[in-house]
């Protein structure tokens, strides 16, 4: 009899210890952009060092793809990163969200196969070179990641400035144009040959050790200060549900990450944010990733944010 009891005590101990580590354990989940899985992927790394019972889940998808997760397909997230912030104001606020952060910033380049186009291949006659060329052109699909669109953006706006009509629609198209759901997808296809060239991020360029152009600021939606500019350029997608349109005009290349409703009393999900938006941890680990961190961040309400994030941003 006595066995039995020990024994059953020992049952209850080893339940309650499950328990109490299944509460440690208690993932934040974190739906992203497919450009941020690199510097997510660290940046968890680097809390789970200061914090070894936190866990998280990523999940990685194009921008709109990700930010429909949680308004069509209604799963639950603490976190949504969005290579466009202004589809977090779009699409998650008020609904879902009260808070959208803009963290850092990135360009548009033209990644090629052949490493012998680095003497040839200019600011001033990458154009030319694809509408004449046979060659194969990669972009991931506007309708699910701003990648997509922002590469359209980007060649309407050297049409405006070469006089071309819509170069977008002409080189992105037919047989030789080859689509993926997200710009990292495309990637294996240009290092394999696949594709000979390739719209992406520099960050991804930089991380993946492509060979690339760096476009002009005119065309590469790098810099706040052209925005007039690049407004001038514009496309239609698909909104947050099937049936729903968005118009997306060009605006330089700003992320941003939203806290969603349901995670708002996650004492870990801001201390995670804390982390992400100190300079000397998490502003380093963006820009090591290729991206350039906004210090301090930008929002729009900073007076509704914790005290301990005050400190990391301004007002828009």
């Amino acid at each position: 009899m006595n066995k039995l009891i020990w024994l059953s005590f020992i049952g209850l101990v080893l339940v309650l210890t499950s328990c109490k580590g299944d509460q440690k354990a208690n993932p934040i989940r974190i739906f992203h952009a497919g450009s941020l899985s690199h510097p997510m992927r660290l940046l968890t790394e680097t809390y789970q060092e200061m914090h070894p019972d936190q866990s998280f889940l990523l999940e990685a998808a194009g921008s709109l793809n990700t930010i429909r997760k949680v308004t069509d397909l209604h799963r639950q997230a603490d976190l949504v990163g969005s290579a466009d912030y202004q589809l977090i104001d779009q699409l998650l606020i008020p609904d879902f969200s009260r808070f959208n952060i803009a963290f850092a910033s990135n360009s548009i380049v033209l990644a090629y196969a052949d490493s012998s186009l680095r003497a040839s291949l200019t600011q001033k006659n990458w154009l030319n070179t694809l509408l004449t060329s046979q060659a194969s052109i990669g972009a991931s699909d506007p309708n699910a990641d701003p990648c997509g669109y922002r590469a359209r953006l980007c060649l309407q706006l050297a049409g405006f400035m070469e006089g071309i009509n819509r170069p977008d629609e002409q080189i992105l198209s037919g047989e030789r144009y080859v689509e993926r759901p997200k710009e990292t997808d495309l990637i294996v296809l240009l290092n394999t040959r696949t594709i000979d060239y390739l719209f992406t991020y520099e960050s991804l360029a930089r991380q993946y050790e492509l060979h690339y152009l760096k476009l002009s600021d005119s065309v590469n939606l790098s810099n706040p200060k052209l925005n007039n500019w690049y407004q001038q350029a514009g496309l239609n997608v698909r909104g947050s549900q099937s049936g729903d349109s968005l118009q997306v005009k060009g605006e330089a290349i700003v992320y941003g990450i939203s806290i969603l409703k349901t995670a708002e009393a996650n004492k870990q999900v801001w201390e995670f944010l804390q982390m992400m938006l100190n300079p000397e941890i998490g502003g380093k680990i963006l820009q090591e990733s290729g991206l350039h961190p906004l210090n301090p961040a930008l929002v729009q309400n900073p007076e509704e944010y914790p005290e301990t994030i005050i400190p990391l941003i301004k007002h828009q």
